[in-house]
């Protein structure tokens, strides 16, 4: 039975995510975004309100269509809300991996054996997640970025476009990897990571 979806944003990162669910096979039921106005649409979903409304849709399953983790993070833990996790077809996801509540996994990403991703995760178009690594709650993982094999990345942290991370290599929490950057050592500070190697900006 299709799942009934309420989309939080109607931003560019919500008409990624609006296509991935009727890919799925899955309905948007409409949007909730403040900046909106109210019976506009986009991709032919209409607005239904701010967010702060979602209440009045409880019987359906809600998704943060958000790129800005720690807004994402802000709203998650303010919404009581049962989460929709969306997955293209097009995606590989291997079997053996878990994949959090409320996360995204985009077109042609691919998460491999015993990876974990955390809730409310984007593992954006063309990504990679490797085998055994371990995502936190609310990482954005950019287009075309790769993880190598048994990387481990902090809550909250995003990984640019095009970025790599060596194998056997944690980043902590509160960390943005530029885009096209490569970290091929363990990154403990929080901060703004770029360039080859990665060096703190």
């Amino acid at each position: 039975m299709s799942e009934q979806v309420i989309v939080i944003g109607g931003g560019g990162h919500a008409k990624v995510v609006i296509d991935c669910i009727r890919t799925a096979g899955d309905t948007v039921v409409g949007i909730l975004d403040d900046s909106l106005a109210k019976d506009s649409t986009v991709l032919g979903v209409p607005v239904l309100g701010n967010i702060t409304e979602y209440r009045k849709y409880e019987n359906n399953k809600f998704i943060i269509a958000i790129g800005n983790n720690a807004i994402r993070q802000n709203l998650a833990e303010s919404m009581d809300a049962e989460w929709y996790t969306a997955i293209h077809p097009r995606a590989v996801v291997s079997s053996y991996a878990k994949i959090g509540q409320g996360c995204a996994v985009m077109p042609n990403a691919v998460i491999n054996a015993e990876a974990e991703v955390g809730s409310h995760c984007i593992i954006n178009t063309g990504s990679i997640v490797e085998h055994n690594n371990l995502l936190a709650d609310y990482v954005h993982i950019s287009p075309a970025a790769s993880l190598g094999g048994t990387v481990k990345i902090g809550q909250g942290t995003h990984i640019g476009i095009g970025a790599a991370v060596k194998n056997n290599t944690t980043i902590c929490g509160g960390c943005i990897i530029g885009a096209g950057a490569v970290v091929v050592k363990d990154i403990s500070e929080s901060g703004v990571y770029v360039g080859v190697p990665a060096h703190k900006k």
